[in-house]
Formats: C-alpha cells, sequence, structure tokens
C-alpha cells in the first residue's frame, strides 16, 4: 500500500497551488504550465493523467498501455496512487465527471 506523506507540503508548494487555484480558462492554464513545465515534463504528466482516465473508466493495463505508451509497471504504481494515495486522482475524475453530466 502507497503511503501518504505531507513531508513534500511547504511554502513553495503552498505559493503553486494558490496560483493554480486561480487559473480560470484552459487558455490561462495552458500558458502557465507551458511557462513552469519543460515539454517533456507536460508529456508525461499529461500521460500520467492520461492513465489515470483510463484506469477510472475501468480500461484492462495492457489496452491503457497500447493507447499510450505506457509500460504496464508504470500504469501499476499509477493505480496505486488512485487506489491508496491522497484521493486526489478520484477527487479530480468525481469532479470531472459531475461536470460532464451537467453539460
Amino acid at each position: 500500500m502507497v503511503m501518504a506523506s505531507d513531508d513534500w507540503r511547504n511554502d513553495a508548494t503552498a505559493a503553486l497551488f494558490e496560483a493554480v487555484v486561480t487559473l480560470e480558462t484552459r487558455d490561462e492554464a495552458a500558458h502557465f504550465f507551458r511557462d513552469l513545465c519543460t515539454r517533456r515534463e507536460l508529456e508525461e504528466i499529461s500521460q500520467r493523467w492520461a492513465v489515470v482516465r483510463q484506469l477510472g473508466a475501468g480500461r484492462p493495463y495492457r489496452e491503457i498501455a497500447a493507447d499510450t505508451g505506457v509500460s504496464t509497471a508504470t500504469i501499476v504504481r499509477i493505480n496505486q496512487w488512485l487506489q491508496h494515495g491522497t484521493g486526489g486522482y478520484r477527487a479530480m475524475l468525481d469532479k470531472l465527471e459531475t461536470t460532464q453530466e451537467e453539460t
């Protein structure tokens, strides 16, 4: 089981999250994250989120690997965080599902 620890929280991460929650549009977020992250970091974060969304939809690991190019070992690790992390992945999946149902 993955143990979630708060030792990564500090003033710098708090400031980052404060900036993120003030983003109001997809374009604003795109500009902010493109300046903040390298192209490779953005690709990795986006790829990880694609895996989470597909795990949330119940797709098998091998299908996710074929679709995303992520190894099944990495998919297993991402799924551990989805199942036993801090709940952030699940909360966002639920929030997006609710938003899509409302539209």
